[in-house]
């Protein structure tokens, strides 16, 4: 009996530890897919949320342009500088209206 007693003991670990193993296998390769799965949504989501943020960037430096510099101040530059360009302008005219002869001083 203790020869039958050893197989039947053998027969119930081969019988239990085999679906056991096969069980472990199965959750370990679902565990491995399930976090490859949401290593990729995460990095899907990382990746749409560096896009709306960049595009949020992108807006608020167009904001940024638009409303920091007064308008009035634009302005005031640009009259100014259309002013010192006539000026020049003014000047190379009369030069060039009179010429200077040879080494005389002006």
């Amino acid at each position: 009996m203790v020869g039958m007693s050893n197989m039947d003991l053998a027969w119930w670990i081969t019988a239990v530890e085999a679906p056991i193993v096969g069980a472990l296998f199965y959750m370990i390769n679902g565990l491995r897919k399930d976090i490859e799965q949401r290593i990729s949504h995460g990095d899907q989501r990382d990746s749409e949320a560096v896009h709306r943020t960049r595009e949020d960037l992108a807006d608020f430096k167009l904001e940024v342009a638009r409303t920091y510099v007064p308008l009035s101040l634009i302005r005031d530059v640009d009259r100014r500088l259309s002013q010192a360009l006539l000026r020049i302008e003014e000047k190379l005219d009369e030069v060039a209206r009179h010429p200077r002869r040879g080494g005389e001083a002006g």
